[in-house]
């Protein structure tokens, strides 16, 4: 799942200069669109799962819309989904909906005149708002508008090895992780027992999604729920923020963690005893590893029904280019509705972004326990801040923490404060003559 974060490392394949210093925003919709019937298509990813869910959703409804058929599948091939999305904008080809829809990239997507306020639609913010709860608010738009349906989340936690805890003399079924202490106790005796190689290895590289993995589902649970931006202000300099970067930058002075790039995963190889995953994982190491699942540490050792952690999430755009958006919203509700996200929970295993998601499908979590704690995680997910510059401000961050926290070079608060007020210049619009560093293109983020 979170392989499809290394996207707008290489997102849109336009050119794109990210330029903060202008407006943007996307052209409201013609109204005619707005209530037009008819045929529609959608794009699905295109992993096995999704495509099975893809194909039989399509299905459903067309046999019950025989005037209004969906043509439906997977993503076309390319170097990343955002990249072909963003090339199917500019071209005007774009298909009415994708099931595929990465936060981060919604806001140039928007930007680029591509996406439809949702909130256009009558019953738009009220269906989204009563499906998703107190958590949709973190997809609004600036405008106030939702340009995306919050649809399915990753929630991510720490996997660890039942076998290589108890080769470390650790206890398999308690394994005791809560606290960051405990946390560090714990990755002591891995690697000091030759257990594992490396306690623990998330990607060490720079690109600007990599935050999402260890950094902002730590400060999440620290924070009781922050977003790294809110009301234009940066808030990772806290001192939660800061808590949280002496954590891993303790991770990686002991030698905790590799500072090196690993060729596949690193958990399911056995190389480290954890890792920061979510629910898609579960299907992964199955035969691979004898795995247990623990939400992520906090300075204090919050209860588990307190914790919060990123949501890993993908949703569903509607976009400018389609003709019957009618239809299309139609559908996306059709495709949302609680039987359509029960099969999707029982098809993928990831969690439908809806409210009380565990009271809604007792039978599966009943039946399979190995998600009910991902279930119950679901209900506490943080988003990567909305809008248009969000890779730029994730980038932002992530390279003061690959300088401070990986390399362990200079003060971390003062880098933690230099990437903020860089943020706040950068939302502010004021990058481009405030000492910032220039806006690298979409296709150098590679």
């Amino acid at each position: 799942m979170h392989g499809a974060w290394k996207v707008l490392a290489a997102s849109m394949g336009l050119g794109l200069v990210l330029s903060g210093c202008s407006g943007g925003g996307s052209p409201a919709p013609a109204n005619s669109a707005l209530t037009a019937h008819g045929p529609i298509n959608i794009w699905y990813s295109n992993n096995e799962q999704e495509v099975a869910w893809g194909k039989a959703m399509v299905e459903a409804w067309n046999s019950a819309h025989p005037d209004e058929k969906i043509d439906g599948q997977e993503i076309p091939a390319g170097k990343t989904s955002e990249e072909v999305i963003g090339a199917a904008i500019t071209a005007g080809t774009a298909p009415c909906l994708v099931f595929n829809t990465a936060p981060s990239a919604v806001g140039q997507f928007q930007r680029q005149g591509g996406l439809v306020n949702l909130s256009s639609f009558p019953d738009g913010a009220s269906y989204i708002e009563a499906r998703t709860g107190a958590a949709a608010d973190q997809y609004k738009a600036e405008d106030g508008g939702y340009y995306q349906l919050p649809w399915k989340s990753n929630p991510v936690m720490i996997f660890y090895n039942k076998d290589l805890f108890a080769k470390a003399g650790l206890d398999p079924d308690k394994p005791n992780l809560s606290t960051f202490d405990d946390f560090l106790a714990a990755a002591r005796k891995i690697k000091s027992s030759g257990a594992a190689k490396y306690a623990i290895y998330p990607a060490p590289t720079s690109e600007f999604f990599q935050t999402q993995f260890d950094f902002m589902p730590l400060y999440a649970a620290e924070s009781g729920g922050k977003q790294i931006v809110q009301d234009g202000k940066a808030t990772f300099n806290d001192a939660s923020g800061l808590a949280v970067a002496n954590f891993w930058k303790t991770i990686y002075s002991e030698g905790l963690a590799g500072k090196e790039t690993v060729q596949g995963d690193a958990f399911a190889t056995k190389i480290s005893a954890m890792a920061i995953v979510g629910p898609w994982a579960i299907a992964s190491y199955k035969g691979k590893v004898n795995w247990g699942a623990v939400p992520v540490p906090t300075s204090a050792g919050k209860p588990a029904d307190q914790i919060y952690t990123f949501s890993d999430a993908k949703n569903v755009g509607l976009f400018t280019a389609c003709k019957n958006q009618g239809t299309a919203w139609d559908v996306l509700k059709f495709a949302t509705s609680t039987d359509q996200d029960g099969k999707l929970l029982s098809t993928t295993g990831q969690m439908p972004m809806r409210q009380d998601l565990q009271k809604a499908y007792p039978d599966f979590f009943a039946k399979n326990t190995a998600y009910k704690q991902f279930g119950d995680q679901a209900a506490r997910t943080v988003e990567v801040p909305g809008g248009p510059h969000t890779v730029e401000v994730l980038q932002t961050l992530r390279d003061a923490y690959t300088k401070a926290v990986i390399s362990g070079v200079g003060d971390l608060q003062q880098a933690l404060n230099d990437a903020a007020s860089k943020v706040e210049n950068i939302l502010a619009g004021r990058a481009c003559w405030a000492g910032c560093s220039a806006r690298p293109t979409w296709s150098t983020w590679r």
